[in-house]
């Protein structure tokens, strides 16, 4: 296990059941959330890209406390242990996901969670600070009753921002249209190819564009002015993305740059 983290314990060891890992790239400008670039800098861009980490560190940390969850970061480029290692807790650990296409990454990081002595497998994503905790806890749950199941957490763009297992099936990572609105329903035709259960999370938004990006800073306004009017599921709030987005955004700049995005997009949809 080139690069990761070491665990204490063989395979079966008593401890958190469910073993859930964000697939984590490592924060450098002009390589991380450069869909962001504009409305941010590439700078801003690898700084929300840190955040959003953070972030979603805590949500599996808060799972963890009503859940059998272990958390962990698996990682792309190799080499960049140290970089997550100061961004991220102790409780995090660490897996080598380098592989040459992404669902070999997401297969293999299913593969290393069980090979930890962990009785199921997920893998999430990166993109949703604001996702709620309970949906972690669910899919631990759900995973930890007896039979073969899986669990998909569908995004509103049509892939899926979570996929919890029991066992890794290398068929739900098969001939998928990966970065495309089919992944999901995809991954549901592979599960029914090899007749495997799949409990379905409610749908929710990952953020890739500046209208997702938009859409971020107007739920963190709601949930700040009026947190007791929130309606379940609660969506976690992200401390770390929130304080950057206040930073970064004052004095009415978080209006004139949302202006000038919409006003990019439309001059490239019209040069198109």
């Amino acid at each position: 296990m080139d690069g990761a983290k070491p665990f204490d314990g063989a395979p079966g060891a008593n401890f958190a059941t469910c073993g859930i890992a964000v697939m984590a790239k490592a924060s450098a400008p002009g390589r991380t959330k450069t869909r962001l670039v504009p409305p941010l800098t590439f700078d801003e861009a690898a700084a929300l890209n840190t955040a959003f980490l953070q972030d979603i560190a805590d949500n599996l940390l808060r799972a963890a406390r009503d859940a059998g969850i272990s958390g962990y970061a698996a990682y792309a480029p190799p080499g960049s242990e140290e970089f997550f290692e100061s961004i991220l807790p102790p409780a995090i650990g660490l897996i080598d996901a380098r592989q040459l296409n992404f669902g070999d990454c997401l297969l293999r990081t299913i593969e290393e969670i069980l090979a930890r002595g962990h009785g199921a497998a997920v893998v999430l994503n990166s993109d949703s600070p604001t996702l709620p905790t309970a949906f972690l806890a669910e899919t631990a749950h759900v995973l930890a009753r007896p039979g073969e199941r899986a669990v998909l957490g569908p995004s509103s763009d049509g892939g899926y921002y979570l996929l919890g297992l029991k066992t890794a099936h290398r068929r739900l990572f098969e001939d998928i249209a990966w970065s495309t609105e089919h992944v999901a329903a995809q991954t549901l035709e592979r599960a029914r190819d090899i007749g495997l259960d799949v409990h379905m999370l409610p749908v929710w938004y990952d953020v890739d564009d500046s209208e997702d990006l938009f859409r971020l800073a107007d739920e963190l306004r709601r949930l700040r002015a009026a947190p007791h009017e929130i309606r379940a599921p609660k969506p976690h709030y992200p401390s770390a993305t929130a304080a950057l987005l206040d930073r970064l955004w004052i004095d009415g700049a978080f209006a004139r740059r949302r202006g000038d995005a919409r006003q990019i997009e439309s001059a490239d949809a019209g040069a198109s």
